[in-house]
């Protein structure tokens, strides 16, 4: 059965409780009869192993990728032109 931790709303005081999940929550402390909430406590759990990280994900075609770096993206596009290289030429074409 879990065991479900409220918190005294008088006191400020917290404690557990064990009950079935089909049980209601308690409003009251059993034991002071002061009014009592739930605290939603985090969840244990713990990823070990591959598939857990973006680089695990699967592929578009279904198939899992290597984990490491991601490659980058191809492009069909040509190269870029070279750069222009300084000449003695000024810009208005004389020396």
């Amino acid at each position: 059965m879990p065991v479900y931790v409220y918190k005294n709303l008088t006191t400020g005081a917290t404690f557990e409780v064990e009950q079935r999940i089909t049980e209601a929550a308690l409003t009251a402390d059993p034991a002071t009869g002061d009014p009592v909430k739930r605290v939603v406590q985090p969840v244990g759990i713990a990823f070990k192993g591959s598939g857990f990280y973006v680089t695990d994900s699967r592929g578009k075609n279904g198939a899992s990728k290597p984990a490491g770096k991601a490659e980058a993206p191809k492009t069909d596009a040509p190269p870029p032109p070279p750069a222009a290289t300084s000449s003695s030429v000024d810009a208005t074409g004389t020396d």
